[in-house]
């Protein structure tokens, strides 16, 4: 008969930390949340460290660009998802590395003849007020002009008025040659107590927007994550089918760290990967790999060249592979078993592996208890995909704002390649769901409130860092009945209305 484990398997909800003794100086202001990313030796340092215990899920509704460049900027990275074509991802990695800090790259653009309704649609969908005009309605067509909101009054206008007849054209605008500093840039918007400044190439075609908001938001980004260059630092998904074609295609572009994306990484698939990347590549190419649920999976890939292993089957809030399948663990309980894991096979080797705790976030105090729990990071889908930053649509679906969120297992995203096993090459069946999460505006303000709770969280265990929130934290399981208890109960709530 099959191994039948004693214990049930647990996830995040059903546990709560336990204060400890915190001194005058345990002050969230205090608190390091840097994390080793990669695989070091006892007494050397990490080849990559995040600011920031958190990575955004390799997912077509999470992890474009945009996202990435936001991530990088508070000290976590995206990893760019990899269920499109090589080329494709490729540039996506390529742009991100090249992306030159406080030079934008206008995605609010249109043509002359387009109307007051298009430019009213184009805002709703991106959020900018500002819109540049370009003779063939793309961020490197010629610049001909700028529409901001002060060029309009809706009020006043009936939405068929051509974007020619009220927009500020290129005569009346300050413009300065693509190969201005960012400084003589910055210098320029002062002087000219302008918000924005057009940067064009001698051919007069638009290439970058330099915001006066930017200047601001720059020198607030203290935990940035760059590499040498000075560039963002990027990820990138992998697949075990096209990896000979992908990975080549991926380092060229500058990725700093590929994982394999995958539902089960206790596989050959994965063994043969990293066996290719590690014969091909040594140790220059980081690679985490995953996903596994349990300490055999774990010492599986760190005996095939992992960087990094990524832990959780079927906790993803659209993973339906438990319910289709009947495979998968609680996250808790596999989190736990696998961080023993990672500190057994560091007492016998010295090579500390990181672990990635990949799904079961439902609530912001649950990354605390990953971290507790032996995490040095977390991988996070739906709590990205609700920022201004995810690549997907904004609607308004019965009076309330939403954005699109779809899982790699689903029929929109087909990617089959993260469930194959040595098929067919096509998705026999959806192991995601498609489906909408609440809008929650931009990445920057929701990941300062998450990581403020857990700085203040880990100051009421007395805990100044990740390896000492390890260290110290305590956790007690919890009834149903005191789960109930923790929450507002026994009371009316007042419904709050804006005056």
């Amino acid at each position: 008969m099959a191994h039948i484990y004693s214990e049930p398997s647990h996830t995040f909800g059903e546990y709560l930390i336990v204060p400890g003794y915190s001194s005058a100086d345990n002050t969230p202001d205090r608190v390091s949340l840097q994390t080793p990313v990669a695989k070091f030796k006892k007494g050397e340092e990490p080849p990559l460290t995040m600011s920031i215990p958190m990575t955004s899920a390799i997912m077509q509704s999470v992890s474009g660009e945009k996202m990435a460049i936001a991530l990088a900027k508070e000290g976590g990275i995206s990893f760019i998802y990899g269920s499109q074509s090589v080329e494709d991802e490729a540039a996506m990695v390529r742009r991100v590395k090249t992306y030159k800090k406080g030079f934008v790259t206008s995605n609010s653009n249109i043509r002359p003849d387009a109307t007051l309704k298009d430019i009213l649609a184009l805002k709703e969908k991106t959020g900018h007020s500002t819109v540049a005009v370009t003779d063939d309605g793309t961020a490197n067509g010629k610049l001909l002009g700028i529409v901001a909101s002060r060029d309009y009054r809706v009020s006043r206008m009936r939405g068929d008025e051509l974007v020619s007849s009220f927009m500020t054209p290129l005569d009346k605008l300050v413009t300065a040659p693509d190969t201005t500093s960012l400084k003589e840039a910055n210098d320029i918007i002062w002087d000219n107590k302008v918000n924005s400044l057009p940067l064009v190439d001698s051919a007069g075609h638009l290439k970058y927007i330099v915001f006066r908001k930017d200047y601001d938001s720059h020198k607030e980004n203290v935990h940035e994550l760059l590499d040498k260059n000075k560039s963002y630092v990027v990820g990138a998904g992998i697949n075990t089918r096209d990896y000979e074609q992908r990975v080549p295609a991926l380092v060229e572009a500058g990725a700093d760290i590929l994982c394999i994306d995958s539902s089960e990484g206790f596989t050959e698939w994965q063994q043969r990967t990293l066996g290719w990347i590690r014969a091909k590549y040594g140790d220059s190419v980081k690679v985490g790999a995953g996903n596994i649920v349990d300490a055999e999976g774990f010492r599986f890939l760190a005996e095939c060249g992992a960087d990094f292993v990524k832990i959780g089957i079927g906790g993803g809030s659209i993973c339906i592979t438990r319910e289709q399948k009947g495979i998968g663990r609680g996250q808790a309980t596999a989190l736990i078993e696998v961080a023993a894991a990672r500190d057994a096979y560091y007492e016998e080797t010295g090579v500390y592996i990181p672990i990635c705790s990949d799904g079961g976030i439902v609530l912001d105090y649950h990354i605390t208890l990953a971290l507790a729990m032996g995490a040095d990071f977390v991988m996070l889908g739906r709590y990205f995909s609700r920022f201004d930053e995810s690549p997907t649509n904004k609607l308004l679906v019965n009076g309330s704002y939403v954005k699109e969120y779809w899982g790699e297992g689903s029929n929109r995203a087909r990617n089959w390649q993260r469930y194959d096993m040595g098929g067919d090459g096509k998705l026999g069946f959806e192991e995601g769901v498609d489906s909408y999460v609440p809008y929650a505006g931009s990445l920057k303000d929701n990941v300062n409130a998450t990581l403020g709770k857990v700085r203040s969280t880990m100051c009421n265990c007395g805990s100044m860092s990740l390896p000492e929130l390890r260290e110290k934290a305590r956790l007690t399981l919890v009834s149903s009945t005191s789960i109930v208890e923790g929450g507002s109960h026994d009371v009316i709530l007042r419904e709050t209305t804006e005056r």
